[in-house]
């Protein structure tokens, strides 16, 4: 069994929080819709890439994981989740906003379908 590292801040801070708009608000930007936060662990090569937040606990975005996919998830489960080597799930300090056509694109140049 691998050791479980503690969480060092909040998944989603107060800043971050801020950034996103409501749950439903971007949908009529299709793939112009602008993906604000990214979060990914760093030992199984999961992306979650956030935007839309409904100010509470659930997230609008796009996922990279075993494929790429458009759907809902929960900041409180993502906080639990811990990777093979029992790193807690990580928001990206470096990451620049983007729109999810563009980081789509990237994915599937880079093997994702």
């Amino acid at each position: 069994m691998s050791p479980e590292f503690p969480r060092a801040a909040p998944l989603l801070d107060d800043e971050s929080r801020a950034k996103l708009p409501a749950l439903y608000s971007t949908e009529k930007l299709g793939d112009e819709a602008i993906a604000q936060v990214k979060f990914f662990t760093p030992d199984s090569g999961y992306t979650w890439y956030v935007t839309e937040f409904d100010g509470e606990d659930i997230c609008f975005g796009l996922v990279a994981g075993h494929e790429l996919e458009l759907g809902y998830f929960s900041v409180a489960e993502l906080e639990t989740v811990r990777g093979p080597l029992g790193l807690p799930i990580e928001r990206d300090l470096y990451y620049e906003a983007k729109p999810i056509g563009e980081l789509i694109a990237w994915h599937r140049a880079n093997g994702y379908r």
